[in-house]
C-alpha cells in the first residue's frame, strides 16, 4: 500500500504568505459586505454599487416588510387588549335577554292588595290575639303569583346598521377600525384612500382568537364583504406608506353591533 509523501518545509508556505493571503481574505470580505450585503439586506449603500446592481431596492423592500410586520403585531396586540376590555357579543346578547325577562316579569306582576282596615277586621268578629280561620279569608284566584315562562334560548337580535367614517392618514401613519360582530355575522364595506394609496389588512380578534382576511400593498381602495369567523372585533389595519396625507373614507352596513377606532 502506497503512502502519499509528507509535504517538505519548503513545500510549506511562510509566515508572510499566511498573512498576506488572510490579508487579501478579509479585503475581499469586507469589499463583499459594503457593496453587496448591506444594500441587498439592510438597504445601506456607502458606495454606490449596490443601487447600480439593484441590490439597494431589495434592502428597501425587505426593511420595509420588516417595519410594517412589526407595526401589524403592535396593532394586534392593542387590539386583543381591547377585546379584553369590551364584553363579548354573546355576553351582551344574555344581558339583553335578562332584562327582557326581568320587563316581562315586571309587567305581568299583579297590583298590591290593600291590608284590611280595623273596621273589616271588627265586621268579621276577629279580635286581636285570634286567627282567623283560613276558611274566613277570601280567597282571590287573580291574585294569584304568575309564574313567567322562561325560553329555553331567545333569538339573537341583529342591528342591521349603516355607517360612514373618514380619516387623514400623515406619511407613515397607521389606522385600525373594527366592526364587533357575532360568529356567523355579514357586513358590506367600501372604502377609498384619496391623495394617494395605502397598504391594509383585513383581520378579526377576540376571545382568544384571530384570523386574517385578506393582504393588499399600495391599493387605492377596495369592497366586499366580511363573515366573521367568531364572536370578536373584525376590520382593518391601513398604513400610509407614501410621501403624502391620504384621505380614507370607509362606509359599512351590515349585522354588526358597533363600529369603533383601535388605534
Amino acid at each position: 500500500m502506497y503512502n502519499t509523501d509528507l509535504p517538505s518545509r519548503a513545500d510549506l508556505p511562510t509566515s508572510a504568505q499566511l498573512k498576506r493571503s488572510t490579508f487579501f481574505a478579509a479585503l475581499t470580505a469586507l469589499a463583499l459586505l459594503v457593496t453587496v450585503i448591506m444594500p441587498s439586506e439592510y438597504a445601506i449603500d456607502p458606495t454606490g454599487a449596490g443601487r447600480l446592481l439593484g441590490l439597494t431596492r431589495m434592502g428597501e423592500i425587505k426593511t420595509q416588510l420588516a417595519a410594517e410586520a412589526a407595526a401589524d403585531e403592535m396593532a394586534s396586540a392593542s387590539a386583543e387588549r381591547m377585546t379584553q376590555m369590551v364584553p363579548s357579543a354573546e355576553l351582551m346578547a344574555r344581558m339583553d335577554r335578562i332584562e327582557n325577562l326581568l320587563v316581562a316579569l315586571t309587567a305581568e306582576q299583579p297590583a298590591s292588595q290593600p291590608s284590611p282596615t280595623g273596621e273589616a277586621i271588627a265586621q268579621d268578629n276577629v279580635t286581636v290575639g285570634e286567627i282567623a280561620p283560613a276558611e274566613a279569608l277570601p280567597v282571590n284566584p287573580s291574585a294569584a303569583p304568575q309564574v313567567a315562562e322562561i325560553p329555553a334560548e331567545a333569538p339573537a337580535q341583529t342591528t342591521g346598521r349603516r355607517d360612514e367614517m373618514s380619516f387623514t392618514l400623515t406619511p407613515g401613519q397607521g389606522i385600525e377600525v373594527k366592526l364587533v360582530m357575532r360568529q356567523g355575522a355579514k357586513a358590506n364595506f367600501s372604502w377609498t384612500a384619496d391623495g394617494g394609496v395605502v397598504n391594509f389588512e383585513t383581520h378579526g380578534d377576540g376571545g382568544g382568537q384571530s384570523v386574517s382576511y385578506e393582504k393588499g400593498r399600495s391599493v387605492p381602495a377596495d369592497e366586499g364583504a366580511i363573515e366573521a369567523a367568531f364572536d370578536g372585533n373584525h376590520g382593518w389595519f391601513w398604513r400610509n406608506r407614501g410621501d403624502s396625507d391620504v384621505t380614507l373614507t370607509i362606509q359599512t352596513e351590515g349585522d354588526y353591533i358597533d363600529i369603533k377606532r383601535m388605534i
